[in-house]
């Protein structure tokens, strides 16, 4: 049993894909998704599933909570991550251009079961993450509409449960109705198509990075430089003995701000349907990674120097650093504007990309065969998107998705983790495979990747494990009770 537990699938080198040609061999092959999308597209998806939350959300907390103003720091440090994980999933997606992502890669490596288990900690990345940031998407539209006296009540734009020291307590709310609406609309438009869903993506990406521009050009004359003194607040313990500010509050703050960078591997998700993946997947992966970083870098100095850093941890950081200048009123409002176009924009590629990993583990006959169904028009897993935007639905409609952050920067920074060492094992096994992509310095880049990703996994989430081994749990017993007797790889056997 144990031997059948890491059976890999054979990989065979992939052909040069041109735009329109299905691919054949790699992993298979997958001839059934439409081949549309280009380099530039790939680039404005990684944007677009980025930027987001990371800039209008959690850099504040981050500042406040943990790290002060080296949070520009703590910026870096989770970009550097990033980058060498970036590496890996370029190499990758280059030589082997299908869906599934880091659950693809480690099937043709570490084996079924870590690909299973990589595969079910993507599920928190894509769907609870997708959700937590409609939740967020909710809360600014509503602040938004209340300037013109159109907020909705409570009732209807808060969860009905709410966990409070660890019990479940009803809040009073109804729904939380923009949340589900957001998300019921991206679903259909993920149904459509995936063309659909990239040129919707690129005005949403234009619309944010404008907003930001314009919020650096304008912001950027009242920035008080006392303000980042000192860069680097002395280390406080609080009352539980967990640390913050300090070196030890600027690593537990790119644990933190890690959940800003997920969603740039969601671009390996449409590794299936780039018209030449050899050289757009490297571009659209490293490309989108190095202008979002540069963007929290710059929007983060400018952030912390507008207002004292203990003042920004709010649900909105941006608009509220922006509120201490009655000058910016008139910015203030375009920033809510581009945060509503930013969260769509990250919830869009979210729930592009949870499909596409169960249409590969359905294709694997890891997951009931309906999963991998394709729409024989629209050309989109749609039994997959409709099935994903239910539950996210349902997820942000009634839950408090907040907790839930740790959780999915755990299961991102374990598949991260998981690519950097598949490079690594496939470079050794299968040194005759063409790597239209190659990662330099593979001995130094690849640990290196694996350690720093398993480092912020690690520390800063300790007392979260009780969480992350019910999630493991619940998947265990879904792969040993179906996959495992379904797999195809085990049928062949």
């Amino acid at each position: 049993m144990l031997k059948s537990l890491f059976r890999v699938k054979p990989v065979e080198p992939a052909g040069h894909v041109d735009a329109g040609e299905p691919v054949e061999g790699s992993l298979e092959g997958e001839a059934t998704l439409k081949r549309t999308l280009t380099g530039r597209q790939l680039i404005l998806l990684g944007i677009g599933a980025v930027i987001g939350a990371g800039i209008f959300v959690l850099s504040g907390h981050a500042a406040a909570e943990h790290a002060g103003p080296a949070v520009v720091l703590s910026f870096i440090i989770a970009g550097f991550a990033c980058a060498l994980a970036g590496l890996c999933y370029a190499e990758f997606s280059a030589m082997l251009p299908v869906s599934g992502s880091a659950y693809s890669y480690s099937y043709a490596t570490l084996g079924e079961f870590v690909a299973w288990f990589i595969g079910w900690n993507l599920v928190l990345e894509y769907l609870f993450a997708s959700s937590t940031v409609a939740v967020g998407w909710s809360g600014y539209l509503n602040s938004f509409l209340a300037t013109f006296g159109m907020g909705l009540p409570e009732s209807l734009a808060a969860a009905p449960l709410n966990v409070v020291n660890g019990a479940v307590v009803y809040t009073g709310g109804l729904i939380n109705l923009p949340a589900v609406a957001i998300i019921a609309a991206i679903s259909g438009l993920c149904y459509v198509g995936i063309t659909q869903s990239a040129f919707v993506n690129s005005i949403i990406v234009a619309i944010k990075v404008t907003v930001i521009v314009l919020f650096v050009a304008f912001a950027a004359k009242y920035v008080n430089a006392q303000n980042w003194v000192p860069f680097i607040p002395e280390r406080v313990v609080d009352a539980n003995g967990l640390g913050h500010y300090g070196w030890e509050g600027v690593v537990r703050g790119a644990a933190t701000v890690f959940f800003a960078y997920i969603g740039f591997d969601a671009v390996s998700t449409a590794a299936g349907e780039a018209k030449n993946p050899q050289r757009d997947m490297p571009m659209g992966i490293l490309g989108s990674l190095v202008i979002c970083t540069i963007i929290y870098i710059i929007v983060a100095l400018v952030l912390t120097g507008l207002l004292p850093y203990p003042q920004l941890s709010t649900p909105k950081p941006v608009a509220t650093a922006l509120e201490a200048y009655p000058a910016l009123g008139w910015l203030k409002h375009i920033v809510e504007i581009g945060a509503i176009a930013g969260l769509s924009s990250v919830i869009l590629v979210m729930l592009m990309g949870q499909p596409r990993i169960f249409y590969s583990m359905a294709k694997d006959g890891l997951l009931p065969k309906f999963f991998a169904k394709v729409h024989p028009k629209f050309q989109t897993p749609y039994v997959g998107t409709v099935v994903v935007g239910v539950f996210a639905a349902l997820l942000a409609g009634f839950l408090p998705i907040g907790l839930l952050g740790d959780l999915v920067s755990m299961g991102t920074l374990l598949a991260f983790a998981t690519v950097c060492v598949g490079v690594l094992v496939l470079r050794y096994k299968r040194p005759d495979l063409p790597r239209p992509f190659r990662v330099r310095f593979v001995w130094l880049v690849c640990p290196l990747g694996a350690i720093t990703c398993l480092y912020l996994f690690w520390q800063p989430f300790s007392e979260h494990w009780h969480l992350m081994t019910g999630w493991t749990a619940i998947g265990l017993v879904i792969y040993f009770v179906y996959g495992y007797r379904n797999s195809r790889l085990a049928k062949r056997a």
